[in-house]
């Protein structure tokens, strides 16, 4: 079937090397594939293998979906890109508001248009940040690239699709520690992906209405997930702006930074310091990440 297409007019000083960053991390490239102005994501579209691409012109990007054996409605495929490329975030009233902030604000003036990048869907995020808990970026890229490995769903176009809940939850405990993940993260993924399955996790649901304080109530019930996941999950795959990532060594590294001092704020202090910024701590926190690589 021929793939569905739509349009996307962005916004002045839209930043598209931000999104192209964020899922271009596997250099092997084996889920998604990135050049200097395409993206293109092997994922699942209503239980079939699918590859989206996402084309970025001078203001405006073109999107397409090719789904093995099936299409979507222009509308669908509409709603995902624009989910996924944070359209909809109100970085422009951020800006405005704390643009005469002393430290804050010469930083939002260098990173001016950040939006924060989303994952394809809710559980994308949500299994990421299982798999990301407590090592390094660059061993929680090699662990989900063994993930997509182990669950072998490939697009005709070459691209493994990164599994749905349904495909995780099939995959048996020597698999997934066959594929290096450790007995806790292997437990608490397999978990949530039964629960999502039975629908007592309803994460796809939960976009309608981002109810924040269930999603983290009912996410903090399972074994094996912390705060610091739960706000991961809300600002990666919902899109809410206000999680207070705190608890991340690299948003305290980087408030250190920021605040000219010699070491990094403990947890109790940088949760302090971001209160103010409420409703938007998970975007500044998302500043304080990409002002690390600007120093760099």
């Amino acid at each position: 079937m021929a793939p569905t297409q739509c349009r996307l007019e962005l916004p002045v000083g839209f930043r598209p090397a931000d999104i192209l960053e964020f899922h271009g991390r596997d250099v092997l490239a084996v889920g998604e594939r990135t050049t200097a102005d395409r993206l293109e994501k092997g994922l699942i579209w209503q239980g079939q293998p699918a590859c989206l691409s996402i084309i970025f012109q001078p203001g405006s990007a073109e999107a397409e979906l090719a789904i093995d054996g099936g299409s979507a409605e222009p509308a669908a495929l509409m709603a995902a890109a624009r989910r996924l490329l944070g359209l909809d975030q109100p970085v422009e009233a951020f800006e405005r508001a704390h643009a005469g902030h002393p430290q804050l604000g010469p930083l939002l003036a260098r990173q001016a248009g950040l939006r924060v990048p989303q994952a394809a869907t809710p559980f994308e995020a949500l299994s990421w940040a299982i798999t990301g808990q407590q090592i390094s970026l660059g061993a929680a890229v090699s662990l989900r690239r063994k993930l997509l490995l182990a669950a072998g769903l490939r697009h005709s176009g070459g691209l493994l699709c990164y599994p749905d809940a349904a495909r995780v939850a099939a995959l048996d405990e020597a698999r997934l520690r066959g594929a290096g993940f450790s007995g806790s993260k292997t437990q608490t993924l397999l978990a949530v992906s039964r629960l999502v399955e039975e629908g007592a996790l309803p994460l796809d649901d939960w976009l309608a209405a981002q109810p924040a304080e269930e999603v983290r109530e009912r996410l903090l019930a399972v074994r094996g997930i912390g705060p610091w996941t739960v706000d991961y999950v809300l600002l990666r795959g919902y899109g809410w702006l206000d999680g207070s990532l705190h608890g991340d060594a690299a948003v305290r590294r980087a408030l250190g930074r920021l605040l000219d001092r010699a070491q990094a704020p403990d947890e109790k202090e940088a949760r302090s310091w971001l209160v103010p910024f409420a409703p938007w701590r998970a975007l500044l926190a998302a500043h304080l990440w990409a002002s690390l690589a600007l120093a760099a």
